[in-house]
């Protein structure tokens, strides 16, 4: 089946919508809580990095350090995992962004006005409306500078998305159903090809994210990404002795995929 990501404005109704959709069609439900659980088994230092650095805008700082770096490696190699299992609801972390170019994968963003978001905000946490403004607006503002600073993108445009709901202008159940039909429609491009693309781009980041969380390298730069069938490795190493660990490290990884490398030394 298709796979269905959700970008959602803090009270918006966007996370009771995902669970209610998850549960109806029978798809793995996979929010910040699903990765955090992903990410602890990884060792302490990373669950403890996963709090810090989730969804909040990054300082100069740490967009260049490495262990940001390699945090969002590694969620982006755990999202790329369960959408290429299929029947995956994954609720923000960027998904949509990470799998623009995924044409079996259904992108939905889920809004509200700022008022009908404070009522709702109010009405589940039971706080009063100063309260429910500042965590509406703290949500956003953090969301929108971690996708701005991880994808380079704004997060509000409409363009990144296939259908985009209003939650104040139209009923919960009116937007699951109209959700559940377009993933169905979705699932007419979840043809081998694309499953094949979704493979190398999913094999690719788990390459990625095993070099950038391995203490054994420290690279000033890393890019790898998926070309045709190939992983392209491009970035700069201190010397051959390291060029060549980070190759062999990369197709261990990579498996039966080809890995390409073009990394430039110091």
């Amino acid at each position: 089946m298709a796979t269905l990501t959700i970008s959602r404005q803090h009270g918006s109704s966007g996370k009771e919508i995902g669970q209610e959709i998850a549960q109806e069609i029978g798809y793995k439900y996979v929010d910040r809580e699903q990765i955090l659980e992903d990410i602890r088994k990884k060792g302490q230092d990373w669950e403890n990095w996963q709090k810090e650095f989730e969804e909040h805008h990054p300082t100069i700082w740490e967009r260049y350090d490495w262990s940001f770096r390699g945090f969002v490696a590694l969620q982006q190699s755990f999202i790329l995992d369960y959408a290429m299992k299929d029947n995956a609801v994954i609720m923000g972390r960027g998904g949509n962004f990470l799998l623009k170019d995924i044409p079996s994968v259904l992108k939905v963003r889920i809004e509200a006005p700022l008022d009908a978001r404070i009522d709702h905000i109010q009405s589940r946490e039971n706080v009063d409306r100063a309260t429910a403004t500042l965590m509406i607006k703290k949500f956003d503002k953090e969301s929108k500078g971690f996708i701005g600073t991880v994808y380079g993108a704004d997060w509000n445009v409409h363009t990144y998305y296939d259908i985009i709901f209003n939650t104040a202008a139209q009923s919960k159940n009116t937007v699951v159903a109209s959700i559940k039909a377009a993933i169905t429609e979705k699932e007419q491009y979840n043809t081998e090809e694309v499953k094949k693309m979704l493979k190398i781009k999913a094999a690719a980041a788990v390459v990625k994210a095993g070099i950038m969380t391995n203490s054994k390298f420290f690279i000033p730069t890393l890019d790898v990404r998926s070309s045709g069938d190939t992983i392209v490795l491009r970035g700069v190493v201190h010397g051959p002795k390291e060029h060549k660990s980070v190759e062999d490290e990369a197709k261990r990884l990579a498996g039966n995929i080809p890995v390409k490398c073009e990394l430039n030394y110091r």
